[in-house]
């Protein structure tokens, strides 16, 4: 894997990343301030695809807009235009985790000629702050006032938590312990979890937090009308992403596949064969739709 800069529409300097493996093209819109090692299936040489992608505005290397304002997810699809374009990619399968569902999603409601297939993981195409609980029965209307108050209290509380997280030790024996919070399930590499949990707490968490804020006033997508083949992969003990809320977004699609995993938010690193797998398959899938459409 290596990295390199892309420029944004708006200017930003974005740090993107990309794999060197051989096969067919796949764009990743990424979980926000997620890692590439987040993704064990994709950065190996034998994964059969070549990944690229990028980290979110004032994440992991790229700059934050000159603009603060501009962190919309119509930005943030900008942004993944400029990834392929930089990459002289015109066409690909693109896939999502977490907030990466709604820009997958939304690349293809505005841009259905630069995406042959979707992939989404663990995650909603819109309503952000409603999936979050859903699996644990709390009811929308009170779930979303209770995260949104929660992230503001984090944004208030910037200079604390960075000043916390940041010196939190982060070593195989506190990614065991996470894996058995019931926020992360066990089934990753503790060794492979402490890595992007390591990175992930080194963030501005000021800036973190007001860049899903930005997201959450996303309302729920309406996405028929996308024509390409989808694959749901939805996490059934999933706190953050509802996947019930992600199973309905998809079920008025003529060619969406869902396939429900039994792991927690953090699909890509507990099972890296069905993320692999179900990737493979899409492509093949693709393969079969664009010959049939000539």
């Amino acid at each position: 894997m290596r990295e390199h800069d892309v420029r944004a529409a708006d200017g930003t300097r974005l740090r993107g990343w990309c794999t060197e493996s051989e096969g067919p093209v796949v764009l990743l819109c990424p979980g926000l301030g997620t890692i590439p090692e987040a993704w064990p299936a994709l950065v190996l040489p034998s994964s059969g695809v070549r990944v690229i992608s990028w980290y979110h505005r004032g994440t992991m290397g790229s700059d934050r807009p000159a603009d603060p304002g501009r962190i919309a997810l119509e930005d943030h699809v900008d942004d993944a235009v400029a990834v392929m374009d930089a990459a002289g990619v015109r066409r690909c399968v693109v896939m999502g985790w977490s907030v990466g569902v709604m820009v997958a999603a939304e690349l293809a409601r505005r841009h259905p000629e630069r995406v042959s297939g979707l992939l989404f993981a663990a995650g909603v195409p819109g309503d952000l702050f409603g999936g979050v609980l859903g699996v644990l029965g709390i009811p929308a209307a009170v779930r979303r006032p209770l995260v949104r108050g929660g992230a503001r209290a984090v944004r208030a509380a910037g200079g604390l938590v960075d000043a916390v997280l940041h010196r939190l030790p982060v070593n195989r024996l506190t990614a065991t312990l996470l894996q058995h919070s019931g926020f992360m399930l066990p089934g990753a590499d503790p060794a492979d979890v402490a890595k992007a949990v390591r990175r992930f707490l080194g963030h501005d968490w000021r800036w973190y937090v007001t860049l899903a804020l930005a997201l959450a006033e996303v309302p729920g997508r309406d996405l028929t009308g996308i024509g390409c083949p989808v694959t749901l992969l939805a996490a059934r003990f999933d706190v953050v992403a509802d996947p019930g809320l992600a199973t309905r977004a998809v079920a008025c699609l003529p060619q969406a596949r869902v396939r429900v995993v039994p792991t927690s938010h953090f699909l890509p690193l507990e099972a890296p064969e069905v993320i692999a797998e179900e990737l493979h398959l899409l492509v093949a899938r693709v393969a079969v739709v664009e010959r049939a459409g000539r």
